[in-house]
């Protein structure tokens, strides 16, 4: 699975968890542009999370050493 493709899970994981909180924690339009901002933030931050991951195992900083066994 490529990384483009994990970045479309995480924004169609993102939608849904909106629509989500709009539909079940309907409390006044203050709180539920707060409840947006948590749940887009919470997806960012897991999205940038793998994405810092996935990455770094591209090109990583320090190459392993192998033994002459």
């Amino acid at each position: 699975m490529g990384f483009w493709v994990s970045t479309v899970i995480f924004l169609l994981a993102g939608v849904v968890a909106s629509l989500f909180t709009l539909l079940c924690c309907n409390r006044g339009s203050s709180t539920n542009l707060f409840h947006l901002t948590l749940v887009t933030t919470a997806v960012i931050c897991c999205w940038m999370m793998y994405a810092i991951v996935y990455l770094a195992q591209m090109k990583p900083l320090i190459n392993p050493i192998l033994s002459g066994e």
